[in-house]
């Protein structure tokens, strides 16, 4: 799958697709039902099915203190789309300066001269270009203006459940994984690339691979049962998601303790899932303590897991 990162990457060559806009946090059922119908009219009109995204996502960039937990970043919508047959991954920067162009500058400059778009999905609520003046019957008269078809998404919503990101970190919030999974339709995982720590988990007999975060929020916190995806293997283990109080942790991490494995993953992706919650992060008065709690963690952990292979 091609990925354009930036405006001033659109080259000719990319005129000409089916098109969606959106966030795509998560890449849930609802989002998925979106991009197999894209797909669907990309081949039958003999084009590329495109995904159009923003980074950061709007409200990050307008209120960044209120901004929502991200379900994943741009990394994690590559691989997820890549796997529903979307072709081409287009990232705008979302500045103040695009975010400051008028409606109808996005839909000449961009869908029309740029993208060459011939058929566009996209939700009836769905608001852009200055003071949000774009909406859905804007871009209907649009197309038939310059040649494009819109669809509205809702016509490949679910229609069984409300399904939304929302809906989702509210469940992972509320530690109702099994909720998250079905919204999601797959476990709530978190892909990332081992780096190394501080050694601290293999000074105290439980070592780790830790991943960086590298997102503002995390949409969940605490100790889990973990199955990870590592070299190509499905291994199972405990994690502790957070920024480590007791060692003064400040940034937030991953940090995994395989069960049984000793290979050497400094540098490789892996993909975490999350099965169930054990607790919360807490601080501990001493390294021993949390020795101890790690053990009590780990046990559990391995009694679950016994538990789902009975």
């Amino acid at each position: 799958m091609q990925l354009v990162r930036g405006i001033h990457n659109i080259r000719d060559a990319h005129n000409g697709c089916v098109l969606t806009i959106g966030n795509f946090d998560g890449v849930h059922l609802g989002h998925q039902r979106v991009v197999k119908a894209l797909v669907e009219k990309a081949q039958q009109l003999n084009l590329i099915p495109a995904v159009l995204v923003f980074e950061p996502q709007p409200q990050e960039l307008f209120n960044p203190q209120m901004a929502p937990a991200r379900l994943s970043r741009l990394r994690d919508k590559y691989i997820l789309l890549k796997k529903l047959g979307v072709q081409r991954l287009i990232c705008v920067n979302f500045n103040h300066e695009f975010a400051s162009q008028s409606a109808e500058q996005f839909i000449e400059d961009l869908l029309v001269d740029k993208l060459g778009v011939k058929h566009l999905i996209i939700g009836d609520d769905f608001r852009f270009g200055k003071n949000r003046l774009g909406n859905f019957s804007m871009l209907k008269s649009a197309g038939e203006t310059f040649g494009f078809d819109v669809t509205d998404t809702k016509s490949y919503k679910m229609s069984q459940c409300r399904i939304s990101s929302t809906e989702i970190r509210k469940a992972l919030q509320q530690d109702e994984l099994h909720d998250a999974e079905l919204m999601l339709g797959r476990e709530y995982s978190i892909i990332g690339r081992v780096v190394h720590g501080d050694k601290q988990g293999r000074n105290l007999g439980f070592p780790t691979a830790n991943v960086l975060l590298k997102r503002c929020v995390s949409p969940v916190a605490g100790v889990y049962v973990v199955k990870a995806n590592a070299l190509g293997k499905s291994v199972y283990g405990v994690a502790n998601i957070g920024s480590r109080p007791t060692v003064n942790g400040i940034r937030q991490q991953l940090e995994v303790h395989i069960f049984d494995f000793n290979n050497d993953l400094y540098g490789q992706q892996i993909e975490v899932a999350l099965l169930k919650k054990l607790r919360a992060e807490q601080r501990f008065a001493s390294l021993d303590e949390l020795t101890a709690q790690i053990a009590k963690d780990s046990e559990q952990a391995r009694n679950y897991i016994a538990s789902l292979n009975k």
